[in-house]
C-alpha cells in the first residue's frame, strides 16, 4: 500500500506510476521518513475578488508552507529520493547545483538535513535574502557575474565542480523527476481539493522558471481531463518563451532565466501568457497589505495570469496557480518599495474581497486513499 512516513500516508505514496521508493538503507530510509511530512500536501487558497464588476473566484496552492517556504522543496526531496533509489548518489557526497534562489535553499536544507556537503552557483544579483538564506543552511554559495556568465556561467561552474568527481548535480532543468514530483503530487493534490469541494479544474497557469511545476501539474490534469488548459506564464519585460531566447531584464525572480529549459515542452502547453513585473510587484503588495498573504512577486505574477485566462474562459471557470514562496526572500528587492502604477496594469482593476483556505488531504482517510487510487 506503500510506505507510511512521519505517523501520515504521503499522497505520492499512492500514485501506481511512481517507482522511485524502492528500499534504501534504514538510515537514510529513516531521514526521508523525517523530511516527507514537511514537504508537500499544501492548503489551497480560495481567493474571492471583483473584476470590472464581476465577483470570480481563483484558487492558488499555499506553497510557502513547504519546510523551506517554497514550492521547490517537492522537487529537491523527489530528486534526492530517486536518485538514492537509482544508486547515483550516496551519503556523504556533495551536491552542486546552479539556481536563482528557491532551488538553492532547498537543496541546500534538505541536503545538509541528509548528511550532504552542498555548494550553490547562483547569479549575483539575486535577493541577499536568498544568499543569506543557502549560507545559513550551510552550504558553500559561489556568486556569478553577468561578466562570467549569470546563470549559464552558474551552471557550467557546477558542471565543471562535478567533473572532478564525488559530486551528485541534480540538474533541475533537465532531469525528468522534477516535473514528476509535481505529477504525482501536486497535481493529485489540487484535483483531490477541488474534487472534494464538488469541482474540475478548467486551467491551471503557473510561471515557467525550471518549467518543472506547469508540465508536472498539466500533465497529470490532462490525463484527468484532456480538455483542461495549461498556460506557462513569463515576464513581458523578457518573453523568453515567445521569442525562443532571453530578451529584455525584469524583476521577477525565479522565472524566465536566460533560457528555455529543457523540460518544456512548448507544444503541449497552450499559448505563454505575459505579464509585467511591475503589475506583478503592485498584486503582490496587495496580497500582503489586503489580506494578510505575504507571497513573493512571481505569485502576484501568477495570479494575474489566472484572472486573464479566467477572463478567457469565462467568470465561472475553475482556474488554479501557485503561490510559489513568501514575501520574506524579497525584503530587500522592490516588493517594498513604491511601484508606479500605469494605465496597462490590471491589478489596479482587481478588488480583492478575501481568502479561504481548503485544508490539507487526510492521508489516513480509507475514502482519501481509495479516491486516489482511481
Amino acid at each position: 500500500m506503500g510506505w507510511k512516513l512521519g505517523g501520515q500516508y504521503h499522497l505520492c505514496m499512492y500514485r501506481n506510476d511512481f517507482h522511485a521508493h524502492e528500499a534504501l538503507p534504514l538510515a537514510v530510509e529513516e531521514k526521508f521518513a523525517d523530511l516527507a511530512p514537511v514537504i508537500g500536501n499544501t492548503p489551497l487558497f480560495r481567493i474571492a475578488y471583483t473584476y470590472r464588476g464581476k465577483r470570480r473566484t481563483v484558487y492558488a496552492k499555499c506553497e510557502q508552507m513547504n519546510m523551506t517556504g517554497s514550492i521547490k522543496d517537492r522537487m529537491a526531496l523527489h530528486i534526492l529520493r530517486k536518485a538514492y533509489a537509482q544508486e547515483k548518489i550516496r551519503p556523504g557526497v556533495r551536491i552542486a547545483e546552479a539556481t536563482s534562489g528557491n532551488t538553492g535553499i532547498s537543496f541546500a536544507a534538505i541536503g545538509r538535513a541528509l548528511g550532504h556537503p552542498v555548494t550553490i552557483y547562483m547569479p549575483n544579483w539575486m535577493s541577499r535574502e536568498r544568499v543569506e538564506l543557502i549560507r545559513s543552511f550551510g552550504a558553500r554559495i559561489v556568486l556569478v557575474s553577468k561578466e562570467e556568465g549569470g546563470f549559464l556561467g552558474s551552471i557550467a561552474r557546477s558542471e565543471e565542480l562535478a567533473a572532478g568527481g564525488n559530486v551528485f548535480l541534480p540538474q533541475q532543468f533537465s532531469n525528468l523527476a522534477n516535473s514528476e514530483a509535481h505529477e504525482l503530487c501536486t497535481g493529485p493534490e489540487i484535483w483531490m481539493q477541488l474534487r472534494k469541494q464538488g469541482f474540475g479544474v478548467d486551467a491551471f497557469v503557473a510561471g515557467v522558471g525550471t518549467g518543472g511545476t506547469v508540465m508536472g501539474v498539466g500533465t497529470f490534469l490532462k490525463k484527468n481531463n484532456p480538455a483542461v488548459k495549461v498556460h506557462p506564464v513569463e515576464p513581458a519585460e523578457s518573453p523568453t518563451l515567445s521569442t525562443g531566447c532571453k530578451v529584455g531584464h525584469h524583476r521577477i525572480q525565479g522565472i524566465s532565466d536566460e533560457f528555455i529549459p529543457a523540460l518544456v515542452e512548448l507544444e503541449r502547453l497552450d499559448a505563454p501568457i505575459k505579464v509585467s513585473d511591475g503589475d506583478s510587484i503592485l498584486m503582490a503588495q496587495r496580497f500582503a497589505s489586503e489580506l494578510g498573504l505575504g507571497v513573493g512577486i512571481s505569485s502576484g505574477c501568477n495570479f494575474l495570469a489566472a484572472v486573464m485566462t479566467q477572463d478567457d474562459l469565462g467568470d465561472d471557470a475553475t482556474v488554479v496557480t501557485v503561490f510559489a514562496d513568501d514575501n520574506k526572500k524579497y525584503l530587500t528587492t522592490d516588493l517594498i518599495k513604491e511601484e508606479p502604477v500605469r494605465e496597462s496594469y490590471l491589478s489596479p482593476q482587481i478588488q480583492l474581497e478575501g481568502v479561504a483556505v481548503l485544508p490539507r488531504l487526510d492521508y489516513s482517510s480509507l475514502a482519501d486513499i481509495a479516491e486516489l487510487r482511481r
